[in-house]
C-alpha cells in the first residue's frame, strides 16, 4: 500500500460527497472518493434521474470528475453507502480502464467513525475486465 495513502480520509472525503447525493427515488445515497497519483482527492455522489438509465454512480461521478482534470491515475478508491457495497458492474469497468488491478478498494458504511467494512482490491472484484488489446 503506499505510505501517504491514508484510506481513514479518503472514506471520510466519500462522505462528505455522499451528503450531496441526490438519491430520491432509491433513497439510497453513496459517496465514492478516489486518490489520484497527483495527490489530490477526487469526490463524486450518485446523481438519479426519473430515467434510470441517465442516473450516474459516485464512483463514475468521481473518475469522471478527475479524467476532467487531467488525473488518469490512481492509488486508491473509497466507497461509502447506507452498507457497504461494492461498484457495480459499470463502474468496474469504468475504473478498468484507467486504474491497475492492485487498486486498493475500501467499502464502509455512511455513519460518521464506522469503521472500513471491506479492504479489496478492484482485480478481486473484476478479474476479467473488456479490454480491446
Amino acid at each position: 500500500m503506499n505510505a501517504d495513502l491514508d484510506p481513514a480520509a479518503l472514506v471520510g472525503a466519500a462522505r462528505a460527497a455522499a451528503a450531496h447525493a441526490y438519491a430520491p427515488y432509491s433513497h439510497f445515497p453513496v459517496g465514492a472518493a478516489l486518490l489520484g497519483a497527483d495527490g489530490n482527492v477526487y469526490a463524486g455522489c450518485n446523481v438519479e434521474n426519473a430515467s434510470y438509465g441517465l442516473c450516474l454512480c459516485a464512483e463514475r461521478n468521481a473518475l469522471f470528475h478527475a479524467v476532467a482534470r487531467g488525473c488518469r491515475d490512481f492509488r486508491a478508491l473509497a466507497i461509502v453507502a447506507n452498507v457497504p457495497v461494492p461498484p457495480c458492474g459499470a463502474c468496474r469497468q469504468a475504473l478498468a480502464e484507467f486504474c491497475e488491478q492492485a487498486l486498493p478498494i475500501f467499502l464502509a458504511p455512511l455513519g460518521e467513525g464506522a469503521p472500513i467494512a471491506v479492504e479489496t482490491t478492484l482485480g478481486a472484484l473484476f478479474p476479467s475486465p473488456f479490454a480491446l488489446s
